[in-house]
């Protein structure tokens, strides 16, 4: 590889907002938080809001919208037939 034209590469932690699941990877993504990780090193630290641990692909928990509920709370709420 040239040098000075790749970003810096190194290991980050991933942090999902919703269950507080954090994972340790490689990245690019850069962070001014860090976090002290399971081995005892520093790693900046990466907030994510969908995670595997999150996303209903891999949970198996989709929540489904009931569209015909939406219309019928529409029409009542803005008094049409």
């Amino acid at each position: 590889m040239k040098p000075e034209i790749h970003p810096n590469h190194r290991k980050v932690v991933f942090k999902d907002t919703s269950t507080g699941f954090m994972f340790l990877s490689g990245s690019t993504k850069h962070s001014s938080e860090t976090i002290e990780w399971e081995d005892g090193n520093t790693y900046p630290l990466i907030n994510v809001e969908v995670s595997s641990d999150s996303h209903p692909f891999y949970t198996g928990r989709q929540k489904f919208a009931d569209a015909g509920g939406r219309v019928e709370r529409f029409k009542k709420k803005y008094n049409r037939k």
